[in-house]
């Protein structure tokens, strides 16, 4: 195939939309007999609904396939092809774990990286989908550079900032083996430093992928402490990192959102901001812990007002989370606390969090704040 995929034309019916058509070139690598479509979040919820049919390419008689979609024109999304051979794949979570194994990016466009060993995704940005000027490195920004640690027995990579002068702030990232290894976060923290959105910054990028990830990020007090009373003072003591927490951030996403949320809630002495992109505030589900769920956003209904800014961000397309997301920010503003709040149009992917993490520390780290 000699056009690049994919093609994005107009939707003759209604202008806020585009036609958005996928390819797959199998002339070349054998028969197969069908090819997949994993456009992020929005393929997921018609596997949770036991039927993946919908996302099942065309194959053309000179062996191409294509699939075309209808999105709104701000939409952005990783995506692979999933080419298989037998019948189609099935939608438990075991085969689900295949398909990612086994699925390929698209040929051309921008690339998003994977852990595991998986392929790479690749990105499609819609013409109104938010703008992400940070994300890639620039040429002449001064470089940071980016150090291992272990701090209480927890594995930090540490980013400074190139250059001269103090530092006026600190950001506590949750997954930073994500993070720092697979999406060189650097080059963003790189050019928000060059551009002044924020201050000098200590980043610390703390590994939380790990066996204990699920008791680490569920509103895990110890965990938080461990944060605040070690990694915190550890980053002043090495770096010279500011104690304020004013000028302190903590951002997560999914579990992580939840975790930072949480821990404003529960160490505001420590964290005065929290960053929390597509978190998971439904939890816990009713059965582990408390009654009911939502436990995160019924202390902050029921307790004093800390003092800690919000700053949130959620998926249109993550229908598990999104009216949780909505639940908290009506209850923070209820509360009187300061909250900055976004609906983007995508879904529980980094190729939507990239660009948002660094307008959330731009808001609640930069100049105005």
């Amino acid at each position: 195939m000699n056009t690049t995929f994919p093609i994005v034309a107009p939707d003759p019916d209604d202008p806020a939309y585009r036609l958005v058509t996928f390819g797959y070139d199998g002339r070349d690598d054998g028969a197969h007999d069908g090819v997949l479509a994993l456009l992020h979040t929005v393929t997921d919820k018609d596997r949770h609904s036991g039927d993946l049919t919908p996302h099942l390419m065309t194959r053309q008689t000179d062996g191409t396939w294509f699939i075309t979609y209808r999105l709104r024109a701000d939409h952005r999304a990783s995506y692979q092809l999933h080419p298989f051979r037998g019948p189609v794949p099935g939608t438990t979570r075991a085969d689900w774990l295949h398909v990612l194994d086994h699925a390929v990016p698209d040929t051309d466009g921008d690339r998003l990286p994977s852990r595991d060993g998986r392929h790479p995704s690749s990105v499609l940005s819609l013409p109104d989908a938010p703008a992400q000027p940070y994300v890639r490195r620039r040429e002449g920004v001064p470089r940071g550079r980016l150090t291992a640690h272990e701090v209480a027995g927890r594995r930090v990579d540490a980013h400074l900032p190139g250059g001269e002068g103090p530092l006026g702030a600190v950001a506590v990232l949750l997954d930073g083996e994500m993070w720092g290894q697979v999406l060189s976060v650097a080059d963003t923290l790189d050019n928000l430093t060059a551009d002044a959105a924020i201050p000098r910054t200590a980043t610390l990028l703390v590994h939380t992928m790990g066996p204990t990830r699920p008791d680490d990020l569920s509103c895990n007090p110890a965990f938080v402490d461990l944060l605040a009373d070690h990694l915190l003072p550890w980053a002043h003591h090495e770096f010279g990192a500011p104690l304020d927490p004013s000028r302190t951030a903590i951002a997560g996403q999914s579990a992580g959102g939840l975790a930072a949320a949480f821990a404003a809630f529960h160490r505001p002495d420590r964290f005065g901001n929290a960053l929390s992109q597509s978190g998971s505030f439904w939890w816990p589900d009713g059965t582990e812990f408390d009654t009911g769920s939502e436990w995160l956003t019924r202390r902050f209904a029921t307790t004093d007002r800390r003092q800690a800014r919000f700053h949130l961000e959620v998926g249109l397309q993550e229908w598990m989370l999104l009216p949780q997301n909505r639940h908290l920010r009506d209850v923070l503003l209820a509360r009187g606390y300061d909250v900055s709040y976004r609906e983007f149009n995508g879904g529980h992917d980094y190729a939507c969090w990239r660009g948002g993490l660094a307008d959330g520390l731009a808001h609640l780290l930069g100049p105005l704040a």
